[in-house]
């Protein structure tokens, strides 16, 4: 099957200043998010890119916009951007707006941290984080069996979105209940990685905001003899580890690598435990950031 990159978009002033910018409008890349989207775009030139889905909020659309105006292998013109508003941020309703420091002190801040499965945004327009979950994976599924039946299953194709959704995405990814997706960490810009295969999903890379993505890049196919069928997609781990070999190897045996190199490089958002184990300190917060850290763990 396809192999899909989980974008977050490049950082914002509301990111930077701790404030939960939800589905309010106007809210654009800051410079240094537009400089992260550059970045990300030449590390993504190496990639050919089969279909691009962006939430319809002006930070992913900015974001896309960048990433997209660098073509691909061999001066390949990148596809025209699609928009689905099953990818949009979570509504926070009455907390959209106001800053983090404050909302924390609100009861349901510690439901949104322990449980937030069973937490709903308050207001006319507050969404459950479970919903926002269940609309968001729909999408990427559809996606993916849609870039498969059409570009085959060595495609390769990009999703924009933000913190909490793609933390929801991978949550469903990894079989973990959303109750632990506060776990994870997705910082803007960064490039997290899923291969669907008929059994399981494949969690190829989490949170990767420097590490080159040459890795990605399907192998050519290989020549067959007449008659003869292409074999299944496995959905066989391997048994004593990956061997760092490309994504889409796993469509050849089950010998082969499901997945590419470590999700991340040592030190390199490599996710909250090894970040906390680097700067222990009593002052190091415990919360996770609604609506995505803009930096690292228990930041804004």
């Amino acid at each position: 099957m396809p192999t899909v990159l989980l974008v977050r978009h490049g950082r914002t002033a509301s990111n930077a200043n701790g404030v939960l910018a939800g589905w309010t409008p106007g809210v654009s890349l800051d410079d240094t998010g537009r400089a992260q989207a550059g970045a990300l775009a030449q590390r993504m030139a190496v990639l050919p890119i089969a279909l691009a889905v962006s939430s319809p909020l002006q930070r992913c659309q900015e974001t896309a916009k960048i990433l997209l105006a660098e073509d691909g292998p061999e001066q390949h013109p990148r596809p025209e951007l699609l928009t689905d508003d099953r990818l949009g941020e979570c509504r926070y309703g009455d907390w959209t707006g106001k800053s983090l420091r404050d909302l924390a002190k609100e009861p349901l801040w510690r439901v949104v941290q322990m449980h937030p499965s069973a937490a709903v945004f308050p207001g006319e327009d507050g969404e459950a984080m479970l919903t926002m979950q269940h609309r968001a994976v729909s999408a990427i599924r559809e996606y993916d069996a849609k870039v498969a039946a059409e570009h085959g299953d060595d495609a390769i194709w990009i999703a924009l979105s933000h913190g909490d959704v793609i933390k929801a995405i991978l949550a469903d990814a990894l079989g973990m209940h959303l109750d632990a997706f506060q776990r994870l960490v997705v910082d803007p810009c960064s490039v997290s990685v899923v291969r669907f295969t008929p059994l399981r999903p494949f969690a190829v890379r989490v949170n990767d905001s420097g590490n080159d993505l040459a890795s990605l890049v399907p192998p050519p196919p290989k020549k067959r003899r007449a008659g003869t069928r292409r074999k299944p997609v496995s959905s066989d781990a391997v048994v004593g580890g990956s061997t760092g070999t490309s994504a889409a190897s796993s469509n050849t045996s089950p010998s082969a690598s499901p997945n590419t190199s470590p999700s991340t490089s040592p030190g390199r958002s490599a996710g909250p435990a090894k970040r906390a184990s680097k700067r222990a300190s009593p002052r190091v917060s415990k919360r996770a950031s609604t609506g995505g850290s803009a930096s690292g763990p228990g930041t804004t």
